[in-house]
């Protein structure tokens, strides 16, 4: 299954579910592909020791079935740069994203 998740929340607990589930999707055999869009692309910001965004973004990256991207105009807004964890993408991406996959979920 390719998946897709949107992710538009800078609440830790909901981002730190998000990738546990996303890289569930992975361990399962799925493709996932993250769309971080509004206050989602402050994600990389809210790591805790109780929810440690930090290190299920490691373990996603790690996959050769995981792709993120980030809206480039809401890093802007944030004056956010473009990181492995953070990349600027574009409306075009997140079209792709969503049209290339069989379920779209939204965070």
């Amino acid at each position: 299954m390719k998946l897709a998740v949107i992710l538009s929340s800078n609440n830790n607990e909901t981002n730190w579910n998000a990738f546990r589930l996303a890289n569930l999707a992975l361990k399962k055999g799925d493709d996932v592909n993250i769309f971080l869009q509004g206050e989602g692309v402050e994600y990389d910001k809210l790591s805790s020791e109780k929810f440690n965004i930090k290190e299920q973004v490691e373990i996603f990256l790690k996959s050769d079935k995981a792709g993120i991207k980030a809206c480039g105009t809401c890093m802007k807004l944030r004056m956010q740069e473009s990181t492995e964890a953070c990349p600027i993408g574009g409306l075009e991406d997140f079209y792709s994203i969503v049209a290339g996959s069989d379920k779209v979920l939204t965070f």
